[in-house]
């Protein structure tokens, strides 16, 4: 809790540029018996790069994904991938009126796909307190899970060896930092 921020901003400042496909996605998370939505943003690459928590989900719960997303990065995607979901491209068209939206269920699995982890940890810790809490450890599983897990695109024994160097590297200067 005091140091899990700290620990998860300098990691997430020593990630590369990310791609210009973003796929998006929410998922409903149950806190004391409310329902919560999970916002998930990922590149074509695997990386997430954005989680938020909230109450709702509608087009001004997208938009503020998009908005974030597009202020944290310093730039407006290619693309963006989402399923169904209409608020979507209601936000889209009030945010990036110019950008290409692909809208169908079975584009979106990389999306869909980050949710596990984040779902079997959460099975492991019975659920949890606080959206608070919820939202602190998604963004610190989220950065260390970027910088330990091997992109889709490097898989080669050697490869995935200097990574997770590069990852232990960067941990022992975050960790430090804090």
């Amino acid at each position: 809790v005091k140091f899990g921020p700290l620990i998860a901003h300098v990691l997430q400042r020593r990630l590369p540029r990310p791609g210009d496909v973003w796929h998006l996605d929410e998922v409903v998370v149950k806190i004391a018996g409310r329902s919560y939505w999970l916002w998930r943003a990922v590149d074509q690459h695997g990386f997430v790069l954005e989680e938020i928590l909230q109450s709702r989900r509608d087009k001004r719960a997208a938009k503020r994904l998009l908005v974030k997303l597009m202020k944290r990065w310093g730039f407006v995607p290619k693309r963006i991938i989402t399923d169904k979901l209409r608020s979507y491209g209601a936000a889209k068209r009030e945010v990036a009126p110019g950008l290409d939206h692909w809208s169908h269920k079975g584009l979106n699995n990389r999306a869909e796909n980050s949710h596990l982890p984040f779902r079997k940890r959460e099975r492991v810790m019975q659920g949890f307190r606080s959206p608070g809490g919820l939202q602190r450890f998604v963004s610190m599983k989220s950065a260390t899970r970027n910088s330990f897990s091997v992109p889709a695109r490097r898989r080669s024994a050697l490869t995935i060896r200097y990574h997770r160097l590069e990852a232990f590297e960067a941990w022992k200067s975050a960790a430090q930092a804090a």
